[in-house]
């Protein structure tokens, strides 16, 4: 199935340039200003005071950005040789971050203008600062003045004209010089009729809610993939209580297996009461979404910050990236490319950013005017559904578009980005020259249980695309699972896929079309501005998404273990099993560890159906022990192992021992001698002891020496045994029994005396 992306195209943000060696006032690159403030619709209250302390975040801008667009074209195109060739935080950092002398730069300028430093960042683009109101104007020559908000019921502070520095280069951006636009949850929705117009028939929770666990059987639907060695970060404003998830799972009568994080990105708390007016309905549904859909991450991280510059960088520069990232807060910037950097970032580094596109139906709304970050062209906006599902726990069954659920044309006219426009140009009601969203879409209905608040958890009372950002969150980790399992790595920013594969005859097999409903946007066959592409259909999309497996083999041993003597031989089979169309020769080699046994291949190579027979030969004098037979196969640049453990068994010592002479024959009071030998006949022995006795207590027996010691302890020894016979001893024939020990081994021979 042919799959073909588009090439991926970024707009480039607009650089500034000042001639080497002259020093003058730099302007940075993003506004600040809010429209409110210069068109008289927010009145002007009053000043900030002067010793007010705020917290600033500094944003540097993006170097060499042309190539970093291009590098991002490249990337994403299934043609190029750098596809899905993602780079690390320090590789992007030095191909793409500040320079070190001007991140060095922006920290003297702090130091010099009265700002304290509160934290810096590995990718050079962020500094954080903390100072008083006076320092800061100063700083930036503006005035923070407070205004009466035009819509809302406070006021706001912001700066009267757009921040200047006194730097040798413009900044990006500086976060926080301004409160007008209070983030809030995206799309957390209250039932307006509670209890008397619930959707909810069929979910595995109580009062028939839908539970986590219940959009993984609807929207997956198997059971292999969990986000096995996945990680998932989640975009807070506000902490959490982690008692009221594990309230959710102890009432569903299910277990999390998965460890949370909680990360404060600026000092922010990360803990939230609802004693001391701290709301966690949103942080925690965040996380039973993701959790339900992939229940098998190896962590989830939430991070938690007060401006989207600390949160966005601090996910762009974790130590562990998460390659699947979800928002659903929303909250309106003075400039809508203000996060760009850090967006460019993710797509760089093969991380997915999921944003929830609102609860107000068709944008734009006078309910609200928030619909950032839904409408950013870098991220994967995710509109609302209504779902029902065969059976509680049961598959998908039909689905229309939720009335609320955000989507519409970008309101602050962002532009169009490439892998939009072939769908725009056949879609009615879309744009074909600012962005259009959602992307995809999920249920966001009232049907969903909740646990919050520290509070009685409620069924069927919460919905909203709030509900559905992480859910694809949590489905993008099962994507990476398979895609890495197939040897393809992370699937990356996936809009140029989702649009290919919706343009193609595969996308009613990939999707679930939504073809009912409206949120002032009809849904439609095909995309829309309503649900967008739709939902996932299954391990379909999976499939599509992650891409065939890569051509390899696998090789594998029969029997997997030999246990062969020292001098002797032993076989095992050695067969391959072929994957992703794979139909190579593979030649063979072996090895052991430690060395000693030598392995040889009948035949060498194989191919086709094949099998070789590997035989191991051990030789002669081989230590005993375990030892790890290493098989390798090679093929053109690829390279697969198997093992086989081989015990060799240590040789039990033996040694046999003789007389010469026989037979003695001595008179009473007289003495005499025979050589006693010992040979080894298998194993080491280092000493043999010897002893012997003798019927009659008037004859004596000593050896000298009194123990044999083997040459090389392989070989034979000798003894002298003198007998003596004293004078009342009696008369007759005796036997004389030589005992010899050494090694765990025993030995016996005799001598016959006869006493005269």
């Amino acid at each position: 199935m042919n799959r073909t992306v588009g090439r991926i195209v970024f707009p480039l943000a607009a650089v500034l340039s000042m001639a080497a060696g002259v020093c003058q006032s730099q302007v940075a690159l993003t506004h600040h200003v809010r429209r409110a403030t210069q068109d008289g619709s927010a009145k002007l209250v009053g000043h900030l005071p002067a010793n007010q302390i705020m917290n600033l975040v500094i944003t540097l801008p993006l170097r060499n950005e042309n190539q970093l667009d291009q590098f991002l074209q490249d990337v994403y195109d299934p043609g190029s040789p750098s596809y899905r060739h993602f780079l690390t935080v320090d590789e992007f950092t030095a191909r793409f971050g500040p320079t070190q002398s001007d991140y060095d730069a922006v920290l003297q300028f702090a130091r010099e203008n009265g700002l304290t430093v509160t934290g810096t960042s590995r990718n050079r683009l962020n500094v954080n600062v903390s100072a008083p109101v006076s320092s800061i104007e100063k700083a930036f020559n503006l005035k923070l003045n407070t205004y009466q908000h035009p819509t809302e019921a406070r006021t706001f502070y912001a700066p009267d004209r757009e921040p200047r520095t006194s730097l040798p280069f413009p900044l990006w951006h500086i976060s926080g010089l301004d409160n007008y636009s209070i983030p809030r949850p995206a799309g957390l929705d209250k039932n307006p009729h509670p209890g008397t117009n619930s959707n909810a028939t069929v979910g595995s929770g109580p009062s028939a809610s839908f539970l986590g666990s219940d959009m993984r059987a609807a929207y997956y639907g198997g059971t292999t993939l969990t986000g096995t060695n996945q990680s998932l970060g989640l975009l807070e404003f506000y902490g959490t209580d982690l008692s009221d998830l594990n309230t959710y799972y102890k009432n569903i009568g299910q277990t999390n297996n998965v460890p949370i994080t909680l990360v404060s990105t600026d000092g922010t708390s990360t803990s939230c009461l609802y004693s001391a007016g701290c709301d966690d309905t949103e942080q925690t549904l965040d996380m039973t979404q993701a959790l339900g859909m992939a229940p098998g991450l190896s962590s989830l991280v939430m991070y938690v910050g007060s401006t989207d510059a600390s949160i966005f960088n601090a996910m762009a520069t974790a130590k562990t990236l998460n390659a699947q990232l979800a928002c659903s807060w929303a909250w309106r910037p003075a400039d809508p490319s203000t996060d760009d950097p850090f967006f460019k970032e993710f797509a760089a580094q093969g991380q997915n950013l999921f944003v929830a596109a609102g609860d107000y139906g068709k944008w734009p709304t006078r309910k609200s005017p928030y619909y950032y970050p839904a409408e950013d062209a870098y991220i994967t906006s995710v509109g609302g559904t209504a779902l029902t599902t065969s059976s509680a726990a049961g598959p998908w069954k039909s689905e229309s578009a939720w009335a609320d659920g955000g989507g519409g044309i970008s309101p602050d006219k962002i532009p169009i980005p490439s892998w939009q426009q072939t769908t725009a140009a056949s879609c009615s009601t879309c744009s074909t020259v600012y962005r259009n969203a959602p992307d995809v879409s999920a249920n966001a209905d009232f049907t969903f249980y909740v646990c919050a608040d520290q509070t009685t958890c409620t069924a069927n009372l919460y919905g909203g695309t709030s509900f559905a950002a992480p859910m694809w969150a949590g489905y993008m980790a099962l994507v990476n699972q398979q895609s890495v399992a197939n040897g393809n790595g992370l699937v990356g920013f996936i809009n140029p896929s989702l649009y290919s594969i919706g343009e193609s005859g595969n996308y009613t097999y990939d999707f679930h079309d939504i073809t009912s409903g409206s949120n002032g946007y009809s849904a439609t066959t095909g995309y829309d501005l309503a649900t967008g592409w739709g939902s996932p259909n299954g391990a379909s999309l999976v499939d599509a998404l992650s891409g065939a497996a890569a051509s390899t083999f696998t090789l594998s041993s029969s029997p997997s273990s030999l246990s062969v003597a020292a001098g002797s031989s032993g076989t095992s089979t050695i067969s391959f099993t072929p994957s992703g169309g794979f139909s190579g020769t593979i030649t063979l080699a072996g090895s052991s560890s430690p060395t000693g046994p030598s392995v040889s291949f009948s035949p060498s190579s194989i191919s086709g159906t094949a099998t070789s027979t590997m035989t191991v030969n051990v030789p002669a004098g081989t230590a005993g022990g375990t030892y790890t037979i290493t098989v390798t196969g090679t093929s053109g640049s690829t390279v697969e192992t198997t093992t086989v453990t081989l015990t060799v068994p240590s040789a039990t010592p033996a040694f046999t021992m003789s007389a010469s002479p026989t037979s003695l024959t001595i008179s009473r009071g007289g003495s005499g001698s025979s050589t006693i030998t010992a040979t080894v006949a298998s194993g080491s022995v280092s000493s043999i002891s010897l002893s012997g006795s003798v019927n009659d207590r008037g004859v004596s027996v000593s050896f000298k020496p009194t123990s044999i010691s083997p040459a090389g302890g392989t070989g034979s020894g000798t003894s002298t045994m003198t007998v003596k016979v004293n004078r009342n001893a009696k008369t007759g024939s005796f036997t004389i029994a030589i005992n010899g020990s050494g090694g765990g081994a025993t030995a016996t021979t005799q001598v016959t005396l006869t006493v005269q």
